[in-house]
């Protein structure tokens, strides 16, 4: 008997061989499609980017106080060896109970100050006779201090001890070399000893900076 194999074999084969073949084609396609995804997912896009930048310059500002005994020149007077002599109408070293003797003084910013300020006045004196003394400042138009002028000046300090005594803000100082003019009034106690030594009483104006200068 005569078997036939080349039917069987094409049969076997015959049905094989196709599904094979679609079988790598499919596994070539997924393999290219994930070369395709590869390349894809390394691709990142261009951004555009952009600064901006500012400055700003720093420098620092001046404030400073200067006075006058006259009204019209005037000069630092920093420290106490410095302070400024007042000039009393009447002479001070030939006091008499309860009759007061009257100075003026002038305070302004100097031409530097960028700041305004406010000031204080503080009075102090070791001497024995700054005991039997008391003062007052009045804010005048127009330098000069007499009892005319003071009785018509605006008051800042009234009857305040000479030993030692501070006056807070007592007057604005709010443009350069545009002054504040004062008028000083000292008054010697009914008490005063007489042919009482001499003794040095010392104010100091003490400025502080506030609000910049327009």
């Amino acid at each position: 008997m005569t078997i036939d194999t080349s039917t069987e074999a094409s049969a076997a084969t015959g049905t094989d061989a196709p599904v094979r073949g679609q079988r790598s084609k499919r596994a070539k396609a997924i393999l290219a499609g994930g070369l395709v995804l590869g390349v894809g997912a390394a691709i990142t896009l261009a951004a555009w980017n952009d600064s901006e930048f500012a400055t700003g310059i720093f420098a620092g500002g001046g404030f400073g106080i200067e006075g006058s005994t006259d009204g019209t020149a005037f000069t630092e007077h920093p420290t106490e060896a410095a302070a400024a002599p007042l000039t009393f109408a009447v002479e001070a070293d030939n006091l008499a109970p309860e009759e007061p003797v009257y100075a003026g003084f002038a305070v302004q910013l100097t031409a530097a100050s960028t700041y305004a300020g406010t000031v204080d006045i503080t009075a102090t004196s070791g001497a024995a006779i700054a005991s039997s003394l008391s003062y007052s400042v009045v804010e005048t138009t127009t330098f000069g201090c007499d009892a005319a002028s003071f009785a018509a000046g605006d008051p800042l300090v009234t009857d305040a001890a000479t030993t030692s005594s501070t006056a807070a803000d007592i007057f604005t100082l709010g443009a350069v070399t545009t002054p504040v003019f004062l008028c000083f009034e000292v008054t010697p106690a009914a008490s005063l000893p007489q042919s009482s030594p001499s003794g040095t009483v010392v104010w100091e104006f003490a400025a502080e900076s506030t609000t910049p200068l327009p």
